[in-house]
């Protein structure tokens, strides 16, 4: 499994097309991992940093999405017009552990 974390901050000139473009390439990244796309998060911080995580299964899929041409595109445009900094980090899961509380119901707690 593979984390991407993808920091960055909008520039002004992003307006409505970067916002446009970021559904389409969410709907195409989707569309690209099928299956394989485990989650994907968006976050922004109070400076306006932006950050968000993308969990992958596998390098295959992760590759036809780096190399997708309208993905490819998009960066493009990111780098000319829509980013005034951006960090791109990619690393390789090497444990996973979770855990997973469930409510006791009123007829549990009573035993």
């Amino acid at each position: 499994m593979f984390v991407i974390l993808f920091k960055s901050r909008l520039s002004e000139q992003a307006g409505e097309d970067y916002y446009a473009m970021e559904d389409v390439m969410r709907e195409r990244v989707r569309a690209i991992a099928g299956d394989d796309l485990v989650e994907v998060k968006h976050y922004t911080g109070e400076d306006g940093e932006r950050l968000a995580v993308v969990m992958w299964r596998n390098a295959e899929t992760l590759d036809k999405w780096r190399a997708d041409p309208e993905h490819q595109v998009a960066q493009e445009l990111g780098r000319e017009r829509w980013y005034s900094s951006y960090e791109l980090q990619v690393a390789e899961v090497i444990r996973s552990s979770s855990h997973l509380a469930t409510e006791a119901t009123p007829s549990d707690a009573s035993q």
